[in-house]
């Protein structure tokens, strides 16, 4: 399999013809070119990784070549090269993007350790094009599963306001995608090339948080060896999303009321301020008006913040979806658990539809994981889900009336399989199970399961 493929434009036919076969035993894929009419028309029908270019050319010069070959083809690297060590060439020609400028004869030497190089650059180019086109994919209102006309509304609200640099705050509840949002804003922005960062403000103590939002001069408290970077200035012409707004300390929202206002802030330990451009995103699953009363929320911080404000539906609030994610998470975890999935019988999905998803998203992901392990068939049913589920069903649709003695054994089955799937991981198996894991040891005794 060729390493690459080269492309080598040169008026001299022996020249030409001898770098063409020199590159080709490298395991190249090499193709030629005599003039730049014949360069253009070749890089357009090839993925050339590398341009092996003449700076002489019957019609033209091979440096003016340079941006066309590049607007044609922007990820390959081009290497010039001249009969004369001509300095002011060889300037022009990194200015107009080449990868390199070599002298015919003096540096054959280089020629192979170059190419090498250049397509390892071209290489890398390409693979970032590729996962910067996944990320974008992934992170798009169009993989926003639903049809509900409460999560279009939501939809179409952040679409709405994508373009903007206004901040935006979204609300809901515990596992509703919030997070999921704001990345389809950020990349559906003018920032979109730009950081996403995130940071979770429960997470972190008063004084952790501030060092990681401002970051911190070297010196500037114990176990500060080095000057470190914060968040504000690492999303600088980008998108910060602070998930869980309603948990940051009153001290901090003062300092982020500061930023949010002036566009600047102070790094802990310094006393000259940084000029910062960061779109805010922020979220909670608080009633912030009545954090203001309690006096846990600063009013001013909450209007800035709120400019515009979307609220992400509840699973309950978004009726048939509850079908479509749950058909949507089983294909998923069906391809990573290397297993086929067609269907959801009827009772399960039913079970699904009673069930009160306190979770919402995040619980039904995990009970959807949890059921694709577990499943035997190429259909999901009741049998894999949890026990608290079943019991939602009416006896006429659970086809099996179970006991007490059933219900435990059942449960027994369930857990010994999680735990199988696991190789004895406890603390997976727990949280797989979706319970603590006290109640998975005192389940473990229970059914003496070892």
């Amino acid at each position: 399999m060729a390493k690459g493929k080269v492309l080598v434009i040169d008026d001299e036919d022996k020249l030409r013809n001898l770098l063409t076969r020199l590159i080709s035993f490298e395991g190249y894929d090499v193709i030629d070119a005599e003039n730049c009419r014949s360069a253009l028309n070749k890089i357009e029908k090839h993925d050339i990784d590398v341009v092996l270019c003449d700076v002489k050319l019957p019609d033209g010069n091979g440096v003016d070549l340079i941006p066309k070959l590049k607007t044609k083809s922007p990820y390959c690297e081009i290497i010039m090269l001249t009969a004369y060590g001509n300095i002011p060439d060889g300037v022009q020609a990194i200015k107009n993007g080449a990868f390199d400028y070599i002298t015919k004869g003096d540096d054959n030497n280089r020629i192979i350790p170059l190419i090498n190089r250049a397509i390892e650059k071209a290489d890398l180019a390409k693979r970032v094009q590729v996962l910067e086109k996944q990320l974008k994919t992934r992170f798009s209102f169009e993989n926003i599963i639903g049809e509900s006309k409460a999560i279009k509304e939501a939809i179409d609200l952040a679409k709405k306001v994508a373009p903007n640099d206004t901040p935006v705050l979204l609300t809901g509840k515990t596992g509703t995608g919030k997070e999921i949002f704001a990345q389809s804003i950020h990349q559906a922005s003018k920032r979109s090339n730009k950081n996403f960062l995130a940071i979770n403000c429960s997470a972190f103590s008063k004084d952790i948080l501030e060092s990681e939002m401002f970051g911190h001069k070297a010196g500037a408290f114990t176990g500060a060896i080095k000057e470190q970077k914060g968040l504000f200035e690492e999303a600088n012409n980008g998108t910060l999303f602070l998930d869980e707004i309603g948990e940051m300390p009153l001290e901090l929202q003062s300092k982020f009321l500061r930023v949010l206002e002036s566009g600047e802030f102070i790094k802990i330990g310094d006393n000259k301020p940084q000029e910062v451009n960061v779109r805010i995103i922020a979220a909670t699953n608080r009633d912030l008006q009545e954090e203001i009363k309690k006096g846990n929320f600063r009013e001013d911080l909450y209007y800035r913040l709120s400019v515009f404000q979307i609220n992400i539906p509840s699973l309950q609030e978004r009726g048939n979806d509850i079908e479509l994610l749950a058909n949507y998470f089983a294909q998923i975890y069906a391809t990573k658990n290397d297993k086929k999935i067609v269907s959801l019988s009827k009772e399960y999905v039913k079970a699904l539809k009673l069930h009160n998803w306190h979770g919402n998203t995040r619980e039904l992901k995990n009970v959807i994981e949890r059921s694709v392990i577990l499943c035997s068939s190429e259909e999901l049913t009741t049998e894999t889900l949890p026990i608290d589920l079943i019991k939602k069903l009416p006896e006429t649709d659970n086809k099996k009336t179970y006991s007490e003695f059933d219900l435990a054994l059942a449960e027994k089955e369930h857990i010994q399989k999680v735990l199988n799937y696991t190789n004895g991981n406890k603390t997976e198996t727990a949280r797989l199970l979706n319970v603590a894991l006290s109640t998975l040891y005192r389940k473990l005794s229970e059914y003496k399961i070892r």
